[in-house]
């Protein structure tokens, strides 16, 4: 369900409850995005064309709806002249028609900027049932997912993801260095929707002590869904400065939809 790609993520500045339409073309692919490597602000350029100015590290995007296709992808250091001197990619980014991803630029467990395109799981859900996926996405060892400090996802390492269906209702996630319980972010209520999808990411750094937790949900997944599945992105932010899940950029989403249906008509 997971294909690494060293890509480009896009955002700006963070907006509460943007969402694609219920009634999305299944003839196209919807692409969120989140940006996951601390310290690093970037220009976007897709198929040479400049997209983005200055996105920054805990932007998180989207759904985008896209049309099915091959985009070229490419970071620049913020403000580059042009895409000829990449800090990552470019890269050809394929995106098949009625599935939904995630693309996450972030750092591998020793550090280094890289990223994956990570397929999310769409498929019905049981009534009454949620569906929760961790993705380990930070400069860290392999952890253990502890909901009310027991361990119910172990060994999870960088760039792998877990996912679990569970009853509908609040979980106290945290995340603890594999064996112990002693958490390294955390405990956070996580809330687990009848229906929907929550899909959790730990990124940042533990050596630099920046590590966080962004999420993205996913819904009309029960047993009688509406429309397409596109999914819904939200911040909260706990008192110990912990950023649960991004936002979308108004701008941002405006101008990569504007420049890749450019594309994709252009391909035509």
């Amino acid at each position: 369900m997971r294909t690494t790609r060293i890509l480009a993520a896009t955002s700006g500045l963070l907006l509460l409850g943007m969402a694609v339409p219920a009634q999305a073309d299944t003839n196209d692919a919807h692409l969120s995005v989140l940006h996951g490597v601390p310290g690093l602000t970037v220009d976007v350029y897709v198929n040479g064309d400049l997209t983005l100015d200055d996105f920054k590290p805990g932007d998180l995007a989207g759904p985008l709806e896209l049309p099915a296709g091959t985009y070229s992808v490419a970071l620049t250091a913020a403000d580059a002249a042009d895409a000829s001197a990449p800090v990552l990619g470019p890269i050809d980014l394929p995106l098949e028609a009625g599935r939904n991803y995630t693309a996450v630029a972030h750092l591998d467990a020793d550090g280094n900027p890289t990223a994956n395109l990570f397929t999310n799981d769409t498929s019905s859900l049981a009534a009454g049932e949620g569906r929760l996926t961790v993705r380990h996405v930070a400069a860290a060892p392999a952890v253990d997912i502890l909901a009310g400090g027991t361990a119910v996802i172990t060994n999870l390492a960088n760039p792998d993801e877990s996912t679990l269906e569970l009853p509908a209702g609040t979980v106290s996630a945290a995340v603890a260095a594999t064996g112990t319980t002693d958490p390294v972010l955390g405990p956070a209520d996580v809330e687990v929707k009848d229906g929907v999808a929550t899909i959790v990411y730990a990124w940042g750094s533990l050596e630099d002590d920046n590590l966080a937790l962004a999420a993205q949900t996913i819904d009309g997944l029960g047993s009688a869904p509406h429309g397409v599945p596109t999914g819904q992105v939200e911040v909260v932010e706990n008192g110990n400065g912990m950023v649960l899940a991004a936002g979308a950029g108004l701008a941002a989403l405006l101008a990569f939809g504007a420049v890749t249906r450019r594309l994709a008509t252009a391909r035509q």
